[in-house]
């Protein structure tokens, strides 16, 4: 595909997902394949009536498990759930990892921390339960994109909250963050005000603020071009995890959207290959037995 036309797909699906609620994600879902994997919805977890799906590759065994969680400013919506992200699972299943997309309770039904314990328990899921799907509970690495990105670095960074589900920070592998806000104090958005509570506590509501160089690895991706969640965030998170002494690598697009970075992840667009490569490589080295 050319470049001009490469460009033309990606800006038609931010496009869709930006004004058209779960229609770029329905464009993307459409013509990801079907083939390779299981997909076994609707799997109840947690303690608030929530689900998550399943897609595991066929055949595996011992392989990597991958919970990824989805974006969208920790706010309900129509893209807001798990089923919108197909290709993110059929990718991460490609890749011949049991991938494990889970719902999370969404303002306004919760606010701070609740949508991070809902996030620890399907972590929780996971590991209890990978080996049925041919995954191994050894090998677990948490993802995620934006909002999905930000809980992904708080439950490798602060060990508080698998604790608090009955597990443990030492069973993550590693983290892999596209586009994730770590570091976006001061809130001006009044409905982030009010998601993150009182002013006092903002400071720990801060993924940068938990680093205590004891964490799992991360890869941190971005865009240079992303206007929704800055790329000092990936930055900023990155030089501290640095300086701490932790394991964290980065990598920055030339000219990439918010919105692109997650698509991207769809098997059908150029440029797929490239950034699940980051990905694979990185999953492949921290979960190496």
């Amino acid at each position: 595909m050319s470049q001009m036309k490469h460009g033309f797909v990606l800006a038609l699906i931010a496009v869709l997902f930006v004004l058209g609620g779960c229609s770029g994600a329905q464009f993307i879902n459409a013509v990801t394949s079907d083939r390779g994997y299981t997909q076994t919805s609707g799997v109840a977890f947690g303690d608030h009536g929530l689900q998550l799906d399943v897609y595991a590759p066929d055949g595996v065994v011992n392989a990597p498990v991958v919970v990824f969680f989805y974006g969208g400013s920790w706010q309900a919506g129509d893209s807001r759930n798990r089923a919108s992200y197909k290709f993110a699972g059929q990718a991460l299943a490609a890749a011949g990892y049991v991938a494990v997309i889970p719902d999370y309770r969404l303002y306004p039904q919760v606010k701070y921390p609740d949508f991070l314990a809902d996030c620890a328990q399907a972590v929780k899921w996971a590991h209890d339960n990978a080996a049925a799907y041919g995954g191994s509970p050894a090998k677990l690495v948490v993802m995620g994109h934006s909002a999905g990105a930000y809980n992904a670095a708080m439950l490798a960074l602060d060990p508080d909250y698998l604790k608090a589900a009955g597990g443990d920070r030492a069973w993550l592998r590693g983290m892999v963050g596209l586009a994730g806000p770590y570091d976006f104090l001061p809130l001006t958005d009044p409905v982030l005000q009010t998601i993150f509570g009182p002013r006092e506590q903002w400071p720990q509501t801060q993924p940068i603020n938990h680093v205590d160089g004891h964490g799992p690895p991360l890869l941190l991706m971005a865009g240079d071009n992303d206007d929704v969640v800055y790329v000092k965030n990936t930055n900023n998170l990155y030089d501290r995890i640095q300086a701490s002494g932790g394991k964290a690598e980065r990598v920055t697009y030339p000219s990439m959207s918010h919105i692109k970075i997650i698509a991207l992840m769809s098997a059908r667009l150029p440029g797929h290959a490239e950034l699940m490569g980051h990905v694979t490589d990185f999953v492949g080295r921290v979960t190496a037995d």
